[in-house]
């Protein structure tokens, strides 16, 4: 039965905001048709208002719909009232449950921008949510929403806190190169592997002058690891060559070396793609607190935008966050959980090869598939 699963236990003891006048539908009416209804392809209240009434014969064998189904406004302002930081935490003691948790996991951090949820008439930009991503799992482990000032810097310590890392690797492009994330990774008993780009321009600096020194010499007198790989694919060579070193004496070539917490590996990386028509070289560097060896370190960072093409890219184009137009007070960013529950149900599910668009389809039109979805963890 659907009201014995997992995924709606985490939910069970959520604080209604509504006053008690005004709940013609209990709490868990509204969370349970809004998760099945996301999953089986609505993307708005109106949608979950349909859906809703288009399965209540068999909503009904185990909900109380005495009622009825909720309308689109009762969905609408429960999830603009709700507390977000509420639903959050039960969605990443649920996702935990599902995550197999491994020494040494990649887990990769950032952040993406709601287009459509500003407000301008009232004065609200669009929100940015930052999400962790586990790339064994293919799961979104947790989400903050950012805030308007402070960007990503706070959201992601936020985020770190709320999720067990112990054991992991976690990746970060350069806006979270800072030394209170580095400290907040390693003090959850995590490493980190941060992108260094030219927004942290004295450290930027200082890892191109100490590698061009190692190169000017050819690495003769360095004590380094590298490794290089090859791909070819689609008309496309790719040559990727990576150089670590980790002495000691390295590491204080840096001139706030010290405010890294934990710092252990300096990286380069180069990248050449060639084409009929193109010769492109990227070089870019890294800073981390793992120690490990260039063959280790290269698929860790390249594996870091997996969360774009697994998580963004889906949420895009098989959810089209893009172009919700939900902005009122909380529920944007409680929709965008509600999302995240949707794509790590679809992604666990490997009973049929077809992509998250056409399986929120399938759990639209099946019942017996969307059982399964639930009860697949």
């Amino acid at each position: 039965m659907v009201s014995e699963t997992s995924l709606f236990a985490y939910f069970a003891d959520l604080e209604d905001p509504r006053n008690e006048h005004q709940c013609d539908h209990p709490l868990i009416n509204v969370m349970v048709i809004a998760i099945l209804g996301v999953i089986c392809g609505a993307d708005g209240w109106v949608d979950l208002e349909r859906y809703g009434k288009a399965k209540q014969e068999w909503l009904g064998t185990f909900l109380d719909l005495s009622n009825g189904t909720p309308s689109h406004d009762t969905f609408g302002r429960v999830f603009r009232w709700i507390d977000p930081a509420a639903v959050q935490a039960r969605f990443i003691t649920w996702t935990q449950s599902l995550c197999q948790h491994t020494q040494g996991q990649l887990v990769s951090v950032d952040g993406k921008n709601l287009r459509r949820s500003h407000d301008r008439a009232h004065g609200k930009e669009s929100i940015w949510m930052v999400s962790a991503w586990a790339e064994m799992n293919q799961l979104v482990l947790g989400q903050q929403q950012v805030d308007e000032k402070s960007k990503e810097i706070t959201a992601i310590p936020a985020l770190l806190a709320a999720l067990d890392i112990t054991g992991c690797v976690v990746t970060i492009d350069a806006i979270g190169t800072q030394t209170t994330i580095a400290e907040a990774i390693v003090d959850a008993g995590a490493d980190y592997i941060l992108a260094v780009k030219e927004n942290q321009r004295t450290l930027y600096e200082d890892l191109a002058l100490l590698f061009e020194g190692f190169e000017a010499t050819e690495y003769a007198d360095a004590t380094f690891d590298s490794y290089k790989e090859v791909s070819e694919a689609h008309g496309r060579r790719e040559i990727r060559h990576c150089w670590v070193v980790s002495e000691p004496e390295y590491r204080d070539y840096l001139r706030r070396a010290p405010a890294w917490t934990g710092l252990q590996s300096l990286i380069k990386l180069v990248t050449v793609r060639i084409t009929a028509t193109k010769h492109e070289l990227t070089t870019r560097y890294f800073i981390s607190s793992w120690q490990a060896s260039a063959r280790q370190f290269l698929p860790h960072i390249r594996a870091h935008w997996q969360i774009e093409n697994g998580l963004h890219w889906v949420l895009d184009v098989a959810f089209r966050e893009d172009e919700s137009r939900i902005r009122k007070d909380h529920a944007p960013q409680n929709m965008a959980v509600l999302r995240h529950m949707a794509t790590n149900l679809l992604k666990q599910d490997k009973s049929v090869t077809v992509g998250i668009a056409a399986k929120r389809k399938m759990a639209g039109w099946d019942n017996n598939y969307l059982l399964h979805l639930l009860c697949s963890d």
